[in-house]
């Protein structure tokens, strides 16, 4: 597999970012009402299922953040398009930040507003999802864990049959993401059982610390002026 030539297709950030999706998801999901932060296929289902049921305020609680996600992608392609070679700052840079200060708000919201939490931190999630989705150089997702699965499957079987090295490289990045997803929602569940609704500032930390990482070069030194995160 070759070396990653951006800091934000760098191992170090995809693991940073993953942790913080996975903090998202646990977050959401058991502080705020049973909602998914990140995994919209199972808040469409739900949301099907309570219209099935003609139970339409609880429709609405799984439609705002699937909106509010679809809404991140959006915002994150404003972001590429008003920043990119025109800034010293990134624009993964500047969505990262993002993310963090939504979370941060987040985390000041009381149990009585957790309609406004889920979409907001939905929103954060659509933003990551859509500015990071390549890790060395191939597409992977730190948001979600299926196309994960499916690709480190498939990297593995390729492996298994070609004894292709780079193959198995690619199945371990795969499966490595999913492991500190899983692990980001281990920590967001024992600080959703410390910290209660400020639980979600452990996701804005993984971010914060993504953030500085992209002030690095992927071979550890600092990056000169303009060069590329």
């Amino acid at each position: 597999m070759r070396r990653s030539l951006q800091m934000s297709e760098s191992l170090i950030l995809g693991a940073l970012l993953a942790l913080a999706g996975g903090c998202m998801d646990a977050y959401s999901y058991l502080c705020r009402g049973g909602v998914f932060a990140n995994a919209q296929t199972g808040n469409i289902l739900l949301l099907g299922v309570r219209l099935s049921e003609g139970d339409w305020a609880a429709a609405g609680r799984y439609l705002c953040p699937v909106l509010a996600f679809t809404a991140g992608i959006a915002v994150a392609e404003g972001i590429r398009f008003r920043l990119e070679a025109r800034s010293r700052l990134h624009w993964r840079q500047a969505a990262v930040l993002a993310e963090c200060v939504i979370l941060t708000a987040v985390s000041f919201f009381p149990l009585t507003m957790n309609l406004a939490a889920n979409s907001l931190t939905s929103f954060a999630c659509g933003i990551q999802a859509e500015s990071f989705r390549k890790i060395r150089g191939s597409g992977a997702a730190t948001t979600m864990c299926i196309g994960n699965l499916r690709s480190g499957t498939e990297a593995l079987c390729s492996f298994r049959r070609t004894g292709d090295r780079a193959a198995l490289e690619r199945g371990a990045l795969f499966f490595g993401l999913i492991a500190c997803f899983v692990l980001g929602a281990v920590l967001g569940n024992f600080c959703v059982g410390e910290l209660g609704r400020r639980a979600i500032l452990c996701a804005a930390g993984f971010l914060l610390a993504a953030f500085a990482a992209m002030f690095a070069r992927p071979d550890g030194q600092a990056r000169s002026a303009g060069e590329r995160p």
